[in-house]
Parts: C-alpha cells; structure tokens; sequence
C-alpha cells in the first residue's frame, strides 16, 4: 500500500500544477474514487475543480464519495472502496498502530484550519471560555479530530477537559445536530454545515 500511495502523490501534485490549463480532456480517464470525510464549505476549491473539469484535463474520472467521519474514510481506503481518503491524520496514526507493515500515508495537507464551531443552545453575546464551566457539551466521537481540537483548546484556556465539563463523546460524526436538538446539552461542537440548517430550533 506504502508504493501505491505515493504514486497518487505524485499525480496529485501533477494534478495541482495543471489545474486551470485549459487543456481538453482525454479520451481515457483513469478512475479515481475520493472518500472525503464531510461535505463542507471549507473544502469548496475541490468542488470547483471537479464543476470546472480539471480532474478530467488531467485524465482522471473522479467519483466524490462522503464518509461522514475519518473512522469510516479510512475503513473505505482499508477495504480498497476508496482510493484517496480526505481526512485528518488521526485515522493513519489509528491505523498504523494497528499494523505497521501496511498502513495508511498522509501526503498533502488541504487546509489550514479545523472546520469546527462551538455552538451554544441559548445566545450568549459576550461568551468567554471560562463560561463553558461545569457545562455539559456533545463532543463528537471519542479520538476523531473535531473533539481532539476541541480538547486542544480547552487545555489552552486552561480548562481541564475532564473535570471542569461533561463532554459526552459517544455521538458519531454526522449526528451531533440531531443528538443536540433532542438533549439537555448546553453546547454541541459542531461543523458549520450542519448547524446552519438547524439552528431555528435551538
């Protein structure tokens, strides 16, 4: 797997340095499927070279595939559903623990910032992180990146994640909206797609 990898290393970054030629598309695409881990504003550049041809100038026919979280990304990559997975790293760390004679490699980073939101079921207009105290908040999954960062920052701001709040880590990526929608959470981290469609009902 560690040969074949770094061989869509090296198409990608031709990929990246033709995007945009111009060039008409080749009668033999090469079939891609790409397992993203969310659909996301944050990820929109992908979507435009996809509407704009670009991976079919470069004579590849992608098939954009989404996950709903790294665990079941790297799962469909393991299982040869997909063959480029878009996702945090913590999936290949998981993996390469596992078994390290055939692993997962991370070959590119795609953004510079985590997609995440802490959202607040009241309005709270002068929020600081010390308010977050003695809260109970829907973290998302136990190891997956948004509760990771979410964990990061906290210790930050010098709250102890474990006995200064409840984060209930049990809720799978994907579902932390509707889990927030039907408990008594006073936070949810959250992606900003998902809340922005359900945000009336908090």
């Amino acid at each position: 797997m560690k040969k074949w990898i770094s061989l869509l290393l090296a198409g990608a970054l031709t990929l990246t340095a033709g995007c945009g030629s111009g060039q008409e598309p080749t009668a033999d695409l090469t079939p891609v499927t790409l397992n993203e881990v969310a659909h996301s504003i944050f990820y929109a550049p992908q979507y435009v070279a996809i509407e704009n041809g670009y991976f079919a100038e470069e004579g590849i026919d992608l098939t954009l595939v989404t996950g709903f979280g790294a665990d079941k990304v790297a799962t469909a990559l393991v299982s040869g559903e997909a063959d480029i997975g878009f996702m945090g790293s913590e999936s290949s760390i998981y993996i390469y623990n596992q078994n390290p004679e055939d692993y997962i490699v991370n070959f590119a980073q795609l953004t510079q910032r985590a997609g995440n939101f802490l959202v607040a079921r009241e309005p709270m207009e002068n929020f600081t992180w010390e308010d977050i105290k003695g809260s109970y908040v829907l973290g998302g999954r136990k190891g997956g990146m948004p509760q990771m960062v979410f964990e990061f920052i906290l210790k930050k701001n010098n709250i102890d994640p474990e006995t200064d709040l409840s984060i209930d880590q049990s809720i799978d990526f994907g579902s932390t909206a509707a889990a927030f929608t039907g408990n008594d959470a006073e936070f949810t981290v959250d992606y900003e797609k998902k809340y922005t469609l359900s945000r009336q009902r908090f």
